[in-house]
């Protein structure tokens, strides 16, 4: 029996030994909830350094991390106490709910700073094609999921990787010879590139007499004709044929997305971008006392009528759970499908540079009108272009009005930086949110579009942390796995699900795993104006708390791998057991 096991055996005797004596019987209420015999990690301890070196009050041992708490008691949505199991049964009465788990892994709530809920739960109805090889595979899926499509019904679908299949764009031809009588259209795996059949692109009116959109591209073949497929603002031109999604199925769409969130072990997500009907779908769930988890909305800097409404409202920050205080906005496009705006050419692309800024559809006035009436806006930038011009807006807006530096303002992804620009990030108050899986998905073919030299700003974590910018990590859902132990694997060792490579891909780039636990808790609650209200268990603050059947900080640093084959076993949000399947222990 290992010392871990052995405290957690005595603490049970101890308890029980009091519940049999009367102590866990009292008629006064006590606690809403406790959680008892857990390994509980606070976070509460000092922050590591900007190498990842553990603050001294850390709970460490001569054998590495352990536990600094044993239960956690909450009242009226709260921690009210963390300490040991036996000092908890001073807050059980009659009405506490005791939960006993078992010698499993706590830590604070899990946060997704960056997520597309409605797809999360759209893809429930949708083709799923991650993964897919080749475009004969793709269209087997379709034909599988699609056998019973009524003609003339749309088939949708989601998941194909632009980045990979780059050089190697499929066309409508297949597409269009398996499905003649249904609209297809097939969404890639991060929104940047739409395929489609001939009946889909007839139905959104797109032919060789169509002109290229401003910050999008029609693929068209050497007669001039339309592929079937379209690049970064060109998708809308498609996307836009789609009958419209109903409010009631969009209400349904995101609230699947959250629940789905949830037993994931996620406590709160932060909607990286969200229109008018999204919005109505999160107000009106949150008014029906419906929402699972925490929702930190980003308003859609493209919906301008909403923007508007928002400039008068205001930021709201004491909804229950609910808080619209952040706008989102794009500045440039993909590296995978080459949109992403760079400084000097592709590499794998001489004379092409992507795109960005007012040609990719930023709009400069409002940004500014939005940040300067309390909002903090995340701005996805991708090339290290893209990112310099976005410091280069960000600066000019705070200069101007340095009020609006306390915002706390984020550059979303920040995926390829110069090396000149890192420092600029901390003086502007900036956080950068980042995406770990996209790391080691986008390794493939990242180093052909930068070159050697470049690739060495991509994806670069330590060098961020260095230069004192604050981070916070997310899955970039549902273009990406969210789940956690993938997410957390990735940031430690820059490797793929299939541990490769070994060494893992720049490592030299690589997090901790405190870093890599932080990046999705206290870290993300700070990128949201959160840091006194939760991601540390703590009494005063949130009772917002996560379960899993590893110790994602011991594994994290000694075996990372057996990170893959972690669990979620409860997620408790605001007090209330949102998700539990502790038998899975």
């Amino acid at each position: 029996m290992n010392r871990l096991s052995a405290a957690h055996l005595l603490a049970g005797l101890l308890f029980w030994f009091a519940v049999s004596a009367g102590c866990g019987n009292d008629p006064s209420p006590g606690a809403d909830l406790v959680l008892l015999n857990g390994s509980v990690y606070t976070l509460t301890w000092g922050e590591p350094s900007v190498e990842g070196t553990v603050a001294g009050d850390a709970p460490r041992d001569a054998t590495g991390w352990t536990p600094d708490a044993e239960a956690v008691a909450v009242t009226d949505g709260r921690i009210v106490f963390v300490g040991s199991t036996a000092e908890a049964q001073s807050h059980i009465g009659g009405t506490t709910r005791v939960i006993d788990v078992g010698g499993a892994v706590v830590v604070p709530g899990l946060v997704d700073s960056h997520a597309h809920v409605q797809e999360l739960g759209r893809k429930k109805v949708q083709v799923d094609l991650v993964g897919v090889q080749t475009e004969e595979e793709a269209i087997d899926r379709v034909a599988d999921h699609a056998a019973d499509a009524a003609p003339g019904e749309w088939i949708i679908g989601w998941g194909w990787d632009e980045g990979a299949w780059a050089n190697r764009y499929p066309t409508q031809s297949q597409l269009s010879e398996r499905f003649p009588d249904n609209p297809v259209l097939l969404r890639s795996l991060h929104g940047f590139a739409v395929w489609a059949n001939g009946l889909a692109l007839a139905k959104a009116g797109i032919d060789r007499d169509t002109p290229d959109p401003e910050g999008g591209r029609i693929l068209r073949d050497q007669s001039g004709n339309p592929t079937g497929v379209l690049i970064d603002r060109a998708t809308s031109l498609l996307t836009a044929a789609i009958p419209e999604t109903t409010d009631e199925q969009m209400k349904e769409f995101v609230l699947a997305g959250l629940q789905t969130l949830a037993r994931d072990g996620y406590v709160a997500v932060h909607q990286a971008g969200a229109d008018t009907q999204v919005m109505r779908a999160f107000e009106e769930l949150e008014a029906e006392n419906r929402l699972p988890i925490r929702v930190y909305a980003m308003i859609s800097l493209r919906d301008e009528a909403l923007c508007r409404r928002w400039i008068e409202r205001g930021p709201s920050v004491d909804g229950r759970r609910l808080t619209v205080r952040s706008v989102k906005a794009y500045y440039d496009a993909a590296l995978g499908s080459r949109g992403a705006r760079l400084l000097d050419d592709y590499t794998d692309r001489p004379g092409h540079r992507g795109v960005s800024g007012a040609d990719y559809g930023f709009d400069r006035e409002l940004a500014a009108e939005m940040m300067r009436a309390g909002f903090q806006i995340g701005i996805h930038a991708i090339g290290d272009a893209g990112n310099r011009e976005t410091l280069d807006f960000l600066e000019s807006v705070i200069n101007g009005s340095p009020e609006t530096r306390a915002l706390r303002h984020r550059i979303e992804h920040a995926q390829v930086i110069h090396p000149d620009d890192f420092a600029r990030f901390a003086p502007a108050g900036l956080i950068a949110a980042m995406q770990p899986p996209h790391c080691v998905e986008d390794k493939t073919w990242a180093e052909d579009r930068l070159g050697p030299e470049r690739v060495k700003g991509a994806y670069a974590w330590r060098t961020l942390r260095r230069a004192d910018v604050p981070m916070t990590f997310s899955a970039d859902l549902a273009g990406s796995d969210h789940d956690i132990f993938y997410g957390l694997h990735a940031a430690i060792t820059r490797r793929d699900k299939e541990l490769q490579p070994p060494d893992g891909w720049y490592p030299e780039e690589a997090m901790t795993a405190e870093e890599a636990l932080r990046g999705y808790t206290n870290w993300s609650a700070l990128a949201a104006g959160w840091e006194d209200r939760t991601g540390l268990l703590q009494p005063g603050r949130w009772a917002d708390i996560t379960v899993m059947d590893l110790d994602p900080l011991a594994l994290g640093e000694t075996d990372p791998g057996r990170l893959l084959d972690g669990r979620i076993l409860a997620t408790v949000v605001g007090g209330t057991v949102v998700f539990e399947d502790l038998e899975r222990r």
